[in-house]
């Protein structure tokens, strides 16, 4: 049956839910009492009885609409309110004057204090009016029992699927609005756990219009009575401003209250307070403080967080005391910690290295689709580390991870695709995936996109869009980006041509020790393009790609020594440099040497 459809009591037993002309009920009778709850046989009328139906029985006679019971309330507390505040009365039990405390009129119409009445029942006397003999009304605890039974009748009828909460059949209903009524008056006379259920159902719109206004009002009436969950959840209200002027000051005055009472929730959102510093003077000292007082209970994501903060300390014993908590936390299923374990045995970081141990962590957190742990377990699998290499199973889980948005899983899974590692060879997946990657940020997704784009392959060729993602490559520090982007400038490939802008970029590149950036830019100050001309500059760039073994380098680097321009003219050094070139078969060098060889210079 829809939830969002009434569902007629007459139609269905009251127990087992058999509906009227089904095999098991061919008929349907009615409560004798009540008319309004029907059942298919005795034996379910006797079970419902006993279960629950014998406290929420109400006879005919005895019902009173919602509105009536209202406004009868209302009628009450109206007539409590200026009886109390006559001139000259007292209370026939303590002999106090009536205004001086909160009161109560008896259904006889006699007024006493609450506290008066409440201390009669609670001391076990006679529960009738001191004066008239009447009854008394039921206390407040009785009238939350009431409601609350009440009110578990409508839950469990919601949690069935039979209705929603604002399609209720009559008889539902009815208890419904009797729950919420008892509740009304319970939290009226101070009862903390109404007060507390009022809350949470103005703040669920369960049964009553939903407000954030009003669950604030009786959580804080029952918050100052000590109510730990009201504390809490108040708390939790006026951090993010629901109901209430936002206060990061006062929530943390809330949750302490809390916190100090071992609501264990209260305590990490406590400890995040002083950990950042919200509403709080910052603290790490308190903020592990109170981790670690909800981390001793189980918490699992205060167990994480003091594991966290004792592993950036770094000394040996809370490096240990750390992996202790992230285990427990891993335990628990805590998908972080079940990385940070697997990190940590991979590495060998207080834990004996083992590469097993790492594959089975990150193989738990990854199952739990956690992106990084996907693209640690792909690493391990391309690498062949705790597991047999598989090319197919790293692509695999860098898939995992890429599809959920991790740059590098994105940048290495694109660099399988152009190579046809572990997946088909594929132009355009490889374009696609670093693309991704690269529009995150990704420095080698940068630089192979704008390779690809450069070369025309699986998209259009076009010089000026490479230039653009090396140029992004090459800002974060990119040496071969930084060369080539010098190239282009150069040359005046996808850019306005300049040398001033080569030099630049050769520079940058050369300075982080590129042989072939070292040599160009020892060209352009050779020529004067770009920068002062200066044989000087030139022998020093010459040199350092020279040393690295660049050939073209070394034989103009013989030529400078051979002419004397930028270091002292010297033959010997000049032949040094030349042989140097030559025995990597730079033509060039080999023909010079003969050359010389002949005129009798060797």
């Amino acid at each position: 049956m829809s939830a969002n459809k009434k569902c007629p009591l007459d139609k269905v037993c009251g127990n087992c839910f058999a509906s009227r002309g089904s095999t098991g009920a061919p008929k349907l009778s009615s409560c004798s009492r009540c008319g309004l709850v029907y059942y298919c046989s005795r034996d379910c009328q006797r079970a419902h009885w006993k279960a629950n139906h014998k406290k929420c029985c109400i006879a005919k006679a005895d019902r009173v609409p919602q509105q009536q019971l209202q406004q009868a309330a209302l009628a009450n507390r109206n007539e409590s309110l200026s009886v109390a505040t006559t001139a000259g009365e007292k209370c026939s039990v303590c002999l106090d004057p009536l205004m001086v405390a909160p009161v109560a009129t008896l259904q006889c119409s006699h007024v006493f204090h609450k506290g008066c009445i409440a201390e009669l029942r609670k001391f076990g006397v006679e529960k009738i009016c001191p004066l008239c003999r009447e009854p008394l009304p039921p206390g407040p605890e009785n009238i939350f029992d009431d409601a609350t039974r009440r009110f578990v009748v409508v839950l469990q009828f919601v949690a069935r699927g039979k209705a929603s909460w604002w399609s209720l059949p009559g008889a539902v209903q009815h208890d419904l609005d009797a729950a919420i009524v008892g509740w009304r008056a319970a939290a009226d006379d101070g009862w903390v756990y109404a007060q507390r259920n009022l809350a949470l159902a103005h703040l669920g719109s369960l049964g009553v219009p939903q407000s954030d206004q009003e669950a604030v009002r009786w959580f804080k009436k029952a918050a100052d009575q000590g109510d730990v969950e009201a504390q809490y959840h108040l708390a939790t209200l006026i951090e993010v401003g629901r109901g209430v002027a936002q206060s990061k000051r006062e929530a943390a005055q809330w949750y302490t209250k809390a916190a100090e009472q071992g609501h264990v929730e209260a305590q990490f959102q406590l400890a995040d307070l002083y950990k950042d510093g919200r509403g709080v003077a910052q603290s790490d000292a308190k903020s592990a403080r109170w981790f670690r007082k909800a981390a001793e209970q189980g918490h699992v994501d205060a167990q994480f967080n003091l594991g966290a903060m004792l592993h950036e300390r770094s000394s040996a014993s809370e490096e240990e005391e750390a992996l202790q908590w992230m285990t427990k936390a891993a335990e628990q299923g805590h998908a972080l910690s079940q990385l940070f374990l697997g990190m940590s045995y991979q590495a060998g970081r207080g834990v004996a290295q083992s590469d097993l141990e790492a594959v089975r962590w990150y193989k738990k957190a990854a199952n739990q689709g956690n992106a990084g742990a996907q693209n640690d377990l792909a690493c391990m699998f391309e690498r062949g580390r705790g597991v047999v290499q598989s090319d197919v199973e790293a692509a695999r889980w860098f898939r995992k991870a890429a599809e959920q948005g991790l740059a590098n899983a994105q940048t290495v899974l694109g660099l399988f695709y152009e190579s046809g590692r572990g997946v088909p060879q594929s132009d355009v997946g490889a374009v696609r995936w670093l693309t991704k990657g690269a529009e995150q940020g990704s420095v080698d997704a940068q630089f192979n996109l704008g390779t690809l784009i450069k070369h025309g392959r699986g998209v259009a060729q076009s010089d000026k869009e490479a230039a653009k993602w090396y140029k992004k490559a090459a800002e974060q520090g990119h040496v071969l980006s930084q060369r080539l982007l010098g190239s282009m400038s150069e040359g005046g490939r996808g850019m306005a041509q300049s040398d001033v802008e080569a030099a630049r970029w050769y520079k940058k590149a050369a300075d982080q020790g590129d042989a072939d950036a070292q040599f160009y830019l020892g060209v352009l100050y050779m020529e004067g393009r770009g920068v002062a001309q200066s044989d000087e500059e030139t022998a020093r760039w010459f040199e350092k790609a020279a040393d690295q073994g660049h050939a073209e380098a070394q034989f103009e680097f013989g030529w400078l020594f051979e002419r004397g321009h930028g270091v002292v003219k010297n033959d010997a050094d000049a032949v040094r440099w030349f042989q140097k070139a030559a025995s990597q078969g730079y033509e060039d060098a080999q023909i010079h040497l003969g050359l010389m060889l002949q005129e009798g210079r060797l």
